[in-house]
């Protein structure tokens, strides 16, 4: 089939900063479907039906027209968190045809004077505000699409809560258009000024003495985690994800995850990394909650439950972490039957009982064994001497 379905970018100069094929497309379509701001762009000459997308928004409208010459508006480049990312997701891609305009970050930093290349670009539009907190390093520039007018705000809040009060912030309304306009201030100054509902948010992180300073490393503090002392240690930790090898697009299951430490640093190893927290314990679940958002992984989802019961019908993981519940029984089988094919399971022991299940169920199925010994210099009177750490049993095996 030829394409029938157009995507438009079209900025906020309107019709007039569209190019000949845009134009072209538009002339001839029998539909047009965008949001009621940029169908007003659109000048007397496009005689196309006008139709508003649905609310709750929904693809469904233009699914079902499909074979007929449509035309989409979307704001600056459709395939950049736009609509035109969804409609490839479900329309076959030799069927659409998409004409980008300049992306709203495009034009900010060309704004700022900034290096597109080395700013960090994320959207709070529809998307939890929490995301954020992994991007705060000294130093670092973001560039944010807003939700709407009180996103600003909301962001300076947020940098201030971490630390960052001193960052600069720019909002940029209206970008390319004739209203184009910026407010600037500092997160802890600002003022929440009114600002239009079409912005983005240019940051300058700057961290203030007492900011939290954490690693895209594994192996975070465990001062960066709220527990209840079930927690996989910040040495072991590092070992552990060492040993998981997180891969971008990768979905990881945290068993019996405690306060969420493992998944929540699998996530944010790469943006495309998933994962599942595996959690039975209430006051558990709510830390990992916690936890999830404050380090920046608002997507980490959680199952609520044991295992194995709480596996069913959950996506195959992978990679596979089991922090708690080694000895509970089937759940090795369980986690070992549901890993994709060259996946990897790593179990961590600290129980007798639990040590000697991983060393009955590697005489079945294979895998390496590593004991894991940690000390710290700890005071002794006027002295100091080493005191060891409890000794983890750590099992690390590849399904064939």
């Amino acid at each position: 089939m030829s394409p029938w379905l157009i995507v438009v970018g079209i900025g906020e100069d309107g019709y007039k900063g569209l190019g000949k094929h845009a134009r072209h497309a538009l002339l001839k379509a029998q539909q047009v479907f965008g949001s009621s701001r940029q169908l007003a762009l659109l000048p007397p000459c496009i005689q196309a039906v006008h139709r508003q997308w649905p609310s709750p928004f929904s693809l469904g409208p233009v699914l079902e027209l499909r074979g007929t010459p449509i035309c989409v508006l979307a704001s600056g480049d459709p395939m950049l968190f736009g609509v035109g990312v969804s409609l490839a997701r479900q329309v076959p891609f030799s069927e659409m045809l998409v004409y980008p305009a300049p992306s709203s970050f495009s034009l900010a930093a060309a704004r700022m004077g900034w290096a597109l290349q080395d700013v960090v670009t994320l959207s709070v539009v529809a998307r939890p505000l929490a995301a954020l907190n992994a991007q705060f390093h000294n130093g670092l520039r973001l560039l944010v699409l807003s939700n709407d007018g009180s996103s600003p705000a909301a962001i300076a809040g947020l940098l201030c809560e971490r630390g960052f009060g001193p960052s600069r912030m720019t909002v940029l309304e209206h970008l390319g258009g004739d209203v184009e306009r910026r407010v600037e201030g500092l997160a802890n100054e600002w003022a929440n000024p009114e600002i239009a509902a079409l912005n983005l948010v240019a940051i300058d992180c700057r961290a203030d003495a007492n900011a939290l300073h954490l690693s895209t490393l594994a192996g975070l503090p465990d001062t960066a985690f709220k527990h209840d002392g079930q927690l996989t240690k910040r040495d072991v930790r590092a070992i552990t994800l060492a040993r998981l090898a997180p891969r971008p697009g990768e979905l990881l299951w945290d068993v019996g995850a405690g306060c969420g430490s493992i998944g929540i640093e699998w996530m944010r190893a790469h943006p495309s990394c998933r994962a599942l927290a595996i959690e039975a314990d209430e006051g558990r679940q709510q830390l990992i909650e916690l936890n999830r958002d404050v380090l920046g992984v608002p997507g980490l989802q959680l199952v609520r439950g044991s295992a194995p019961q709480a596996l069913a019908d959950l996506e195959r993981p992978d990679a596979i972490f089991i922090g708690g519940g080694v000895t509970r029984p089937g759940v090795l089988e369980a986690c070992w039957e549901n890993l994709r094919s060259g996946g990897r399971l790593v179990a961590n022991a600290v129980t007798l009982q639990s040590e000697a299940t991983l060393i009955h169920w590697r005489k079945q199925q294979g895998g390496e064994l590593t004991r894991i010994h940690l000390a710290h210099a700890k005071p002794l009177g006027e002295f100091d001497t080493w005191r060891q750490a409890l000794p983890i049993t750590l099992l690390e095996a590849v399904k064939p």
